[in-house]
């Protein structure tokens, strides 16, 4: 069953592959496009505090924006975070911006309010990229942040990596219909829906879905006394829904990476998944729903009940290696104590 996980879900959704190298040269590009004020803003030390800072809500925030780029530092931005993400979470992560101007429109806000804005997401990077260096970058705005960390020529973290749509549908105008996040509900409810009645009671924590993910924007993700019903306890076909399920959160990623991910989940025991639902058990506009998948080495969530339950939440959660983990940093400090 391990080899059967690593051989289809990894191959799921067939992303093109893409090298650390190449995210290297695309920094560099990116890096070497801006003018001294732009770099003051977008460049940070590996290991300061600025590199923990995570948050998907629409604040303040450091780095440099797609509103202070040109087309070509733009399509530079861009086309690093193609090196990074799959093609459908780079796909998602366009749409999201874009829904900015959807909640602008329907806040009735002015034309000079920049509180929803597509061109306020932040690019900052972290350390010197080089295939013989430590460094990392976050790209973040509104309902985005994914947290890169590199060692020489692998990528070893993407996370935290959050996906969040308001609306989740939307309900009129131009973009009537959208819905970015769909596959994110539709699997998961597949997956609820796919249990029996017994195995629902194991699975279903709550009938009041949280007002967030649970792991909310904490520096550490972590979720004790895990809760919901167990891989060993699902069926076949039911244990292939989860790990579908999986892979869909692990493929926001390239795929060389979304591999190591889901090497160290099987590594770490299938046996020990858990799948935890909480709230409405049907995708109903104006009932809450929640689901979580933990492991020992990851946590997945989505959330859906602000907004009156059309406002969504999305993330991966690597437990040993958000924002590159403890031993990253420790090698980065020995590196440069030398």
């Amino acid at each position: 069953m391990k080899t059967l996980f690593i051989i289809i879900f990894s191959c799921l959704l067939c992303p093109v592959i893409i090298s650390a190298q190449e995210s290297v040269k695309a920094a560099k590009d990116f890096i070497g496009l801006l003018n001294a004020d732009q770099k003051s803003k977008a460049l940070f030390p590996f290991d300061g505090d600025e590199r923990y800072q995570y948050h998907y809500v629409p604040i303040e925030r450091k780095g440099i924006t797609f509103n202070e780029m040109n087309e070509a530092e733009k399509a530079a931005a861009f086309h690093l975070l193609q090196t990074c993400l799959g093609n459908e979470a780079l796909q998602k992560t366009k749409e999201i911006m874009q829904l900015e101007n959807v909640l602008k429109a329907l806040e009735q806000r002015k034309p000079d309010d920049h509180f929803r804005d597509a061109g306020n997401y932040h690019i900052s990077i972290f350390g010197i990229p080089a295939n013989n260096t430590i460094w990392g970058w976050r790209f973040e705005g509104h309902h985005v942040s994914f947290n890169f960390s590199f060692d020489k020529k692998k990528l070893v973290s993407g996370t935290p990596g959050f996906l969040g749509s308001n609306p989740a549908i939307v309900l009129s105008g131009p973009q009537k219909g959208t819905q970015v996040l769909k596959d994110e509900e539709e699997m998961g409810f597949g997956m609820l829906h796919s249990l029996s009645s017994d195995q629902r009671k194991r699975a279903i924590v709550d009938t009041l879905a949280p007002a967030d993910i649970v792991t909310f924007q904490n520096r550490v993700a972590m979720i004790e006394h895990p809760t919901g019903i167990l891989y060993s306890e699902l069926n076949p076909e039911q244990q292939q829904k989860l790990l579908g399920l999986i892979n869909l959160y692990i493929h926001r990623f390239t795929k060389l990476f979304a591999d190591d991910m889901l090497k160290e989940i099987t590594a770490a025991g299938l046996e020990n998944l858990r799948f935890a639902w909480a709230g409405y058990t049907d995708p109903v506009i104006g009932k809450g729903a929640y689901y979580r998948v933990q492991g020992p080495t990851v946590i997945i969530e989505y959330d859906n009940t602000q907004n009156n339950a059309n406002h969504v939440h999305s993330v991966v959660r690597d437990l040993k290696h958000d924002f590159g983990g403890d031993e990253l940093l420790e090698h980065y400090k020995q590196s440069h104590a030398k």
